[in-house]
């Protein structure tokens, strides 16, 4: 049983006395008027004023439903929490998804649904990198590939690739941050590349990989990625640095990042887990041109607020916000203490095969603080991706040993050294990262 926040009540059953309520409303002077009899009423009286109001020809359905709450999430077919009774996915234009309502996605549960089939696979999709196949790489089990996030409080739309291409007809979308985004980025790509045709789809590269570009052709459309794991500038971001002491950031420049970013129509920010390196970060002012020798170590969250508030800052002074859409990616949480969900005896998230029923931190991580924080200041409106709370769960969909160490897949004797090199940090996919963009695509 996976845990949730609410649980919803039973549907109200119907009167079976049909001819019973119709004697006693002809006979009784106490005539009664059912309830269902009134709320419809009530509906039809505000359709005729609107009708009335404003010209028929220039509201959709959309807007008609939006107006009028006789169908909204009440009327979503109900489930039994812990019954592993699968809700159906409502394929009805009329429950649009509206972010005013439905401003909490991450509150929901993982519901099992055996049907649920990926939009893609390594098979069909070209451009995953082997670090993430797990499936390919040799994982035995599949039942992580048909876990489906149900929000509690509104319906989250089934993601549709000709729709999200269509709205993204004309427009640049670029992921910017670390690997987490990058698979994020490749979820995207492989969710929509299957229905475009061979000869229409494209993937180009910076001589240094930091920057992917998925083209579209007949949608004159791309989907693209830069590498930018701290967002302001740093050493390695061309070559990357291995040794976390040996990295150092240029903390109050993003200019060679942001030049990438101009005129980009969504932009999809991330940063977090190049900054849990340990507790000092090394960071200079002024140009690496100069030399490196003038850094010092800052405290992780001051120079995690100091590069934040420099991107807030282009940010605010370089995008049009008419033009140009900003989301941020909240943080992706890493399963590396098997304590934390109730596993006493397990490695990591090593053989893990289903989501955690509850996962407890021994500490608290501020950094999402800081985020939300200098992102109430600014001036160019900003959305959050929330994908912490639901991710927290699947302690399952992590690559785990089924990944790749210095490019080369995993070998048999270094799977059975879990605790060295199971990776609980990145996602298989396809996986959970394929929800992360359900909820992008509802706010396109």
């Amino acid at each position: 049983m996976i845990p949730s926040s609410s649980s919803p009540s039973p549907s109200p059953s119907p009167s079976s006395s049909t001819s019973s309520s119709l004697s006693l409303s002809l006979s009784s002077h106490r005539a009664y008027i059912p309830l269902s009899v009134v709320t419809a009423l009530i509906c039809t009286c505000a359709l005729m004023v609107l009708l009335f109001t404003e010209k028929v020809t220039s509201l959709s359905s959309f807007s008609i439903f939006r107006l009028i709450s006789c169908a909204n999430r009440d009327a979503l077919p109900k489930y039994r929490i812990g019954s592993g009774e699968y809700r159906p996915e409502i394929d009805d234009d009329r429950f649009e998804f509206d972010p005013e309502e439905c401003n909490d996605t991450a509150r929901g549960k993982w519901v099992f649904n055996a049907s649920l089939r990926p939009l893609y696979s390594a098979r069909s999709c070209a451009y995953l990198e082997k670090q993430v196949t797990c499936k390919r790489n040799g994982r035995p089990d599949s039942d992580y590939l048909h876990w489906e996030w149900q929000a509690d409080d509104c319906y989250l739309p089934k993601f549709k690739p000709e729709v999200a291409l269509k709205k993204l007809r004309g427009k640049r979308l670029m992921f910017v941050g670390d690997s987490i985004q990058r698979g994020q980025w490749m979820s995207f790509v492989c969710m929509v590349q299957s229905i475009i045709p061979k000869d229409q789809k494209f993937l180009s590269r910076s001589p240094s990989r930091s920057h992917l570009i998925f083209r579209a052709k007949e949608y004159n459309t791309t989907i693209e990625f830069y590498w930018a794991p701290f967002l302001v500038e740093s050493n390695t971001d061309q070559h990357i640095i291995s040794d976390p002491n040996k990295r150092i950031l240029r903390i109050d420049s993003i200019s060679k990042h942001a030049k990438i970013w101009k005129g980009v129509d969504l932009l999809v920010f991330n940063s977090y887990i190049w900054w849990m390196s340990g507790p000092l970060i090394n960071s200079l002012w002024g140009s690496f041109a100069n030399g490196e020798e003038g850094y010092e170590g800052l405290d992780r969250m001051t120079a995690y607020r100091l590069a934040l508030k420099t991107w807030a800052n282009w940010i605010d002074s370089a995008i049009d916000p008419n033009r140009t859409r900003l989301f941020f990616t909240t943080l992706s949480p890493t399963h590396i203490k098997s304590e934390d969900w109730g596993n006493k005896n397990g490695i990591k998230c090593y053989n893990e095969t289903k989501p955690a029923m509850k996962v407890t931190r021994s500490w608290v991580d501020r950094m999402p603080d800081v985020v939300s924080s200098i992102v109430k200041k600014m001036r160019v409106p900003v959305t959050f991706i929330n994908i912490t709370q639901l991710s927290e769960y699947r302690v399952d969909g992590h690559v785990s040993v089924y990944g790749e160490s210095r490019g080369k897949v995993l070998t048999e004797e270094q799977r059975a050294d879990p605790l060295r090199y199971a990776d609980c940090i990145h996602w298989c996919l396809p996986g959970v990262p394929d929800t992360w963009n359900r909820i992008l695509y509802a706010y396109l």
